[in-house]
């Protein structure tokens, strides 16, 4: 039995998908206009049988290279290319020009579409910077034709060489043209997600001893990290319905079995970045809920010393009163006594002194009783 070709697993792929763009229109013919100087191609290979046949310089060279050997494939790297230099990759490989639109303006959400016989696949890499605790983000778009990739990147990463030696290694793996290539590139992308993943986790251990020790600072930093994690996410969580999309593709046409193992393989890592950044979130917001109870135990135990200060300083008063209400009562007296007026008798008297002194006393005393009684001393 015939197996399908490259042509026919690709369209399986992409036509599983409801609501799919329509076939592109035919290109326009060739305009007599020349190619543009300016060159963004990182590497530009023809491989026949996952060898590389060819090193082509130029568009040209490349289309006449596919036609020179049978069951070939083209993969040309771009890296930021302008409009001009994609507007002539769209017409030698006949590019839908809403993907080519997307391509050049970048900023996409990942995603995989239909035109015609090309996927369009917008990916998003990533990476780590513990220093500032951001997710670093890498946009890439892949056009994959019956015999042709090409790969669009913005960023540094991820770095497509890499992907490129190790699918030259095996040309076995290459043999199998355009959808053993997005595999690598995705099963690259994906592998980068995990130091990602690993990060994310050593900060929130970090975060949570912050938490405990009591760290004013701690609410902003959980805010901050909980935003890269969203963000994180917002590039990971397509990609299931994007592998979904390639698996039962691959599995209509009976697509090579250890692809299709392979591709199988790249899901369940994505299902774990996924199911990992999901928990991210949520222990974000128990911890931010436990900060919160935190900060609030911390602040009522603040009122709690305020008050007893408050209390303390109410019991000293009332003792400074006391006292000073006890004392105020022979003072008075005694302020009496001292005007020293001729027409008081009981400067005369015999026992005004003893007297005055008792009456002294007892007022003291009393006066001591009654607050003793109250509390007050």
């Amino acid at each position: 039995m015939k197996k399908p070709s490259v042509s026919q697993a690709l369209r399986a792929m992409s036509s599983l998908r409801p609501g799919s763009h329509t076939p592109a229109p035919p290109a326009p013919p060739p305009s007599a206009e020349p190619h543009p100087k300016h060159n963004s191609t990182v590497d530009n290979a023809v491989y026949a049988e996952g060898r590389r046949v060819l090193s082509p310089t130029s568009l040209e060279d490349t289309l006449a290279g596919c036609s020179r050997y049978a069951s070939s494939m083209a993969w040309i790297g771009l890296y930021r290319p302008d409009e001009t230099e994609l507007a002539a990759i769209q017409k030698e490989f006949d590019l839908h020009p809403l993907a080519v639109e997307d391509a050049i303006g970048a900023h996409q959400r990942p995603k995989l579409e239909r035109y015609g016989d090309t996927l369009f696949v917008v990916l998003r890499a990533a990476s780590y910077s513990d220093e500032r605790e951001e997710v670093d983000f890498g946009e890439l778009h892949l056009f994959v034709g019956p015999n042709f990739v090409v790969s669009v990147r913005h960023s540094e990463s991820p770095d497509l060489a890499v992907v490129r030696q190790r699918m030259e290694a095996e040309p076995e793996l290459l043999a199998l043209g355009p959808v053993a290539v997005l595999y690598g590139i995705l099963d690259a992308v994906v592998d980068q997600y995990l130091p990602v993943v690993s990060g994310l986790e050593n900060d929130i251990d970090e975060i949570e001893a912050q938490v405990f020790a009591g760290d004013a600072e701690v609410s902003r930093r959980i805010y901050e990290l909980s935003q890269e994690v969203l963000d994180f996410q917002r590039a990971t969580l397509p990609l299931v319905g994007m592998l979904e999309t390639l698996r039962e593709g691959f599995d209509a046409f009976e697509t090579n079995l250890e692809l299709r193992r392979a591709l199988r393989d790249v899901a369940d890592h994505v299902a774990v970045v996924n199911d990992r950044v999901d928990g991210f979130r949520s222990t974000l917001r128990e911890i931010l809920a436990v900060n919160a109870t935190l900060v609030a135990q911390r602040q009522n135990e603040d009122m709690k010393v305020l008050a007893e200060a408050s209390n303390r300083q109410n019991e000293e008063v009332k003792k400074i009163s006391a006292w000073a209400a006890i004392f105020f009562a022979p003072t008075v007296i005694s302020g009496i006594y001292g005007m020293n007026f001729e027409a008081m008798p009981e400067l005369q008297w015999q026992f005004g002194y003893p007297v005055t002194i008792g009456v002294m006393l007892i007022a003291m005393t009393g006066l001591y009783v009654m607050f003793k009684r109250r509390g007050w001393l």
